[in-house]
Protein backbone atom coordinates (compact mmCIF):
# COMPACT_ATOMS: atom_id res chain seq x y z
CA UNK A 1 0.00 0.00 0.00
CA UNK A 2 1.33 3.43 -0.89
CA UNK A 3 1.33 6.27 1.59
CA UNK A 4 -1.13 8.13 -0.64
CA UNK A 5 -3.55 5.18 -0.48
CA UNK A 6 -3.20 5.06 3.31
CA UNK A 7 -3.83 8.82 3.58
CA UNK A 8 -7.04 8.34 1.58
CA UNK A 9 -8.00 5.43 3.82
CA UNK A 10 -7.49 7.64 6.89
CA UNK A 11 -9.48 10.48 5.30
CA UNK A 12 -12.38 8.12 4.54
CA UNK A 13 -12.26 6.58 8.04
CA UNK A 14 -12.42 10.05 9.60
CA UNK A 15 -15.30 11.19 7.40
CA UNK A 16 -17.27 7.99 7.94
CA UNK A 17 -16.78 7.89 11.71
CA UNK A 18 -17.53 11.57 12.28
CA UNK A 19 -20.55 11.54 9.95
CA UNK A 20 -21.98 8.60 11.84
CA UNK A 21 -21.22 10.19 15.21
CA UNK A 22 -22.82 13.44 14.06
CA UNK A 23 -26.03 11.62 13.09
CA UNK A 24 -26.63 10.76 16.76
CA UNK A 25 -27.26 14.41 17.55
CA UNK A 26 -30.39 14.13 15.39
CA UNK A 27 -31.86 11.46 17.66
CA UNK A 28 -34.51 12.46 20.18
CA UNK A 29 -33.50 13.93 23.53
CA UNK A 30 -35.20 11.12 25.45
CA UNK A 31 -33.12 8.49 23.63
CA UNK A 32 -29.91 10.51 24.04
CA UNK A 33 -30.57 10.83 27.80
CA UNK A 34 -31.41 7.13 28.30
CA UNK A 35 -29.07 5.42 30.76
CA UNK A 36 -28.63 1.69 30.08
CA UNK A 37 -29.79 -0.62 32.88
CA UNK A 38 -26.16 -1.67 33.40
CA UNK A 39 -25.42 1.91 34.46
CA UNK A 40 -23.31 2.79 31.42
CA UNK A 41 -23.11 6.17 29.79
CA UNK A 42 -25.98 7.88 28.02
CA UNK A 43 -25.64 8.66 24.32
CA UNK A 44 -24.95 12.31 25.13
CA UNK A 45 -22.19 11.24 27.54
CA UNK A 46 -20.64 8.96 24.91
CA UNK A 47 -20.68 11.81 22.39
CA UNK A 48 -19.01 14.11 24.91
CA UNK A 49 -16.39 11.44 25.66
CA UNK A 50 -15.59 11.15 21.94
CA UNK A 51 -15.08 14.92 21.76
CA UNK A 52 -12.87 14.93 24.87
CA UNK A 53 -10.71 12.06 23.65
CA UNK A 54 -10.39 13.66 20.21
CA UNK A 55 -9.42 16.93 21.88
CA UNK A 56 -6.51 15.33 23.73
CA UNK A 57 -5.43 13.25 20.75
CA UNK A 58 -5.42 16.39 18.59
CA UNK A 59 -3.04 18.11 20.99
CA UNK A 60 -0.53 15.35 20.22
CA UNK A 61 -1.40 15.29 16.52
CA UNK A 62 -1.09 19.08 16.17
CA UNK A 63 2.40 19.05 17.70
CA UNK A 64 3.55 16.07 15.69
CA UNK A 65 2.18 17.54 12.45
CA UNK A 66 4.01 20.80 13.07
CA UNK A 67 7.28 18.94 13.68
CA UNK A 68 6.74 16.78 10.61
CA UNK A 69 6.22 19.78 8.36
CA UNK A 70 9.40 21.38 9.70
CA UNK A 71 11.35 18.19 8.99
CA UNK A 72 9.92 17.80 5.50
CA UNK A 73 12.33 20.31 4.00
CA UNK A 74 15.36 18.16 4.78
CA UNK A 75 13.88 14.65 4.57
CA UNK A 76 13.83 12.16 1.73
CA UNK A 77 10.06 11.56 1.76
CA UNK A 78 10.20 8.99 -1.02
CA UNK A 79 12.59 6.73 0.90
CA UNK A 80 10.68 7.16 4.16
CA UNK A 81 7.38 6.38 2.39
CA UNK A 82 8.78 3.25 0.76
CA UNK A 83 9.87 1.93 4.17
CA UNK A 84 6.52 2.74 5.80
CA UNK A 85 4.23 -0.06 6.95
CA UNK A 86 1.09 1.27 8.69
CA UNK A 87 -0.30 -0.84 11.53
CA UNK A 88 -3.64 -1.20 9.78
CA UNK A 89 -4.82 -4.37 11.54
CA UNK A 90 -3.87 -3.17 15.00
CA UNK A 91 -5.52 0.19 14.37
CA UNK A 92 -8.68 -1.48 13.06
CA UNK A 93 -8.87 -3.39 16.35
CA UNK A 94 -9.13 -0.03 18.15
CA UNK A 95 -12.46 0.51 16.37
CA UNK A 96 -14.07 -2.60 17.85
CA UNK A 97 -15.86 -1.92 21.12
CA UNK A 98 -14.50 -4.06 23.98
CA UNK A 99 -11.86 -5.71 21.76
CA UNK A 100 -9.27 -5.13 24.50
CA UNK A 101 -9.23 -3.58 27.98
CA UNK A 102 -9.04 0.20 27.83
CA UNK A 103 -8.78 2.29 30.94
CA UNK A 104 -9.52 5.88 30.03
CA UNK A 105 -7.99 8.76 31.94
CA UNK A 106 -10.32 10.71 34.20
CA UNK A 107 -9.99 13.88 32.10
CA UNK A 108 -11.67 12.03 29.20
CA UNK A 109 -14.81 11.21 31.18
CA UNK A 110 -17.95 13.20 30.36
CA UNK A 111 -18.98 15.96 32.75
CA UNK A 112 -22.22 17.20 31.16
CA UNK A 113 -20.95 20.79 31.32
CA UNK A 114 -21.31 21.37 27.57
CA UNK A 115 -24.61 21.32 25.72
CA UNK A 116 -25.23 18.84 22.91
CA UNK A 117 -24.92 21.68 20.42
CA UNK A 118 -21.51 22.64 21.84
CA UNK A 119 -20.28 19.05 21.74
CA UNK A 120 -21.51 18.71 18.16
CA UNK A 121 -19.68 21.90 17.17
CA UNK A 122 -16.48 20.66 18.80
CA UNK A 123 -16.68 17.35 16.93
CA UNK A 124 -17.28 19.13 13.61
CA UNK A 125 -14.29 21.38 14.26
CA UNK A 126 -12.15 18.38 15.21
CA UNK A 127 -12.98 16.67 11.92
CA UNK A 128 -12.01 19.83 10.01
CA UNK A 129 -8.69 19.94 11.88
CA UNK A 130 -7.98 16.28 11.10
CA UNK A 131 -8.76 16.73 7.42
CA UNK A 132 -6.65 19.89 7.40
CA UNK A 133 -3.67 17.93 8.68
CA UNK A 134 -4.12 15.35 5.93
CA UNK A 135 -4.28 18.08 3.30
CA UNK A 136 -1.20 19.85 4.68
CA UNK A 137 0.75 16.58 4.78
CA UNK A 138 -0.49 15.03 1.54
CA UNK A 139 3.00 14.05 0.35
CA UNK A 140 3.92 11.78 3.26
CA UNK A 141 5.25 14.39 5.68
CA UNK A 142 3.30 12.79 8.52
CA UNK A 143 5.64 9.78 8.39
CA UNK A 144 8.51 11.90 9.70
CA UNK A 145 7.35 12.04 13.33
CA UNK A 146 6.43 9.06 15.47
CA UNK A 147 4.85 9.38 18.90
CA UNK A 148 4.23 6.64 21.45
CA UNK A 149 0.69 5.35 21.89
CA UNK A 150 0.31 3.21 25.00
CA UNK A 151 -3.27 2.09 24.31
CA UNK A 152 -3.28 -1.60 23.34
CA UNK A 153 0.54 -1.40 23.34
CA UNK A 154 0.55 0.13 19.86
CA UNK A 155 3.96 1.71 20.35
CA UNK A 156 5.21 4.43 18.01
CA UNK A 157 2.65 5.83 15.57
CA UNK A 158 3.21 8.34 12.79
CA UNK A 159 0.82 11.25 12.35
CA UNK A 160 -1.40 9.37 9.87
CA UNK A 161 -1.67 6.40 12.23
CA UNK A 162 -2.59 8.77 15.06
CA UNK A 163 -5.34 10.23 12.89
CA UNK A 164 -6.55 6.72 12.09
CA UNK A 165 -6.50 5.93 15.82
CA UNK A 166 -8.71 8.98 16.43
CA UNK A 167 -11.16 7.82 13.73
CA UNK A 168 -11.19 4.27 15.10
CA UNK A 169 -11.82 5.52 18.62
CA UNK A 170 -14.94 7.33 17.40
CA UNK A 171 -16.02 4.24 15.47
CA UNK A 172 -15.50 2.11 18.59
CA UNK A 173 -18.12 4.14 20.40
CA UNK A 174 -20.63 4.01 17.54
CA UNK A 175 -21.12 0.35 18.51
CA UNK A 176 -21.85 1.50 22.06
CA UNK A 177 -24.34 4.10 20.80
CA UNK A 178 -26.16 1.43 18.78
CA UNK A 179 -26.32 -0.85 21.79
CA UNK A 180 -27.79 1.97 23.91
CA UNK A 181 -30.43 2.63 21.28
CA UNK A 182 -31.34 -1.08 21.06
CA UNK A 183 -31.75 -1.22 24.85
CA UNK A 184 -33.87 1.91 24.80
CA UNK A 185 -36.14 0.53 22.06
CA UNK A 186 -36.54 -2.84 23.83
CA UNK A 187 -37.96 -1.41 27.07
Amino acid sequence: MTIHAFIEEVREALRTAFTEVDSWFEKGEELRAFRPPSGGWTIDEVLEHISLTSHYLLIIIDRAAEKAQKRAGTADLKTVAEASMPQRDRLTEVGVHRSFPWIRPEHMEPTGVRTSEEVRGLLQDQLRRCLGHLEAMRNGEGLLVRTTMTVNELGKLDVYEYLMFLAQHAHRHVEQLRRNEAQYRSQ
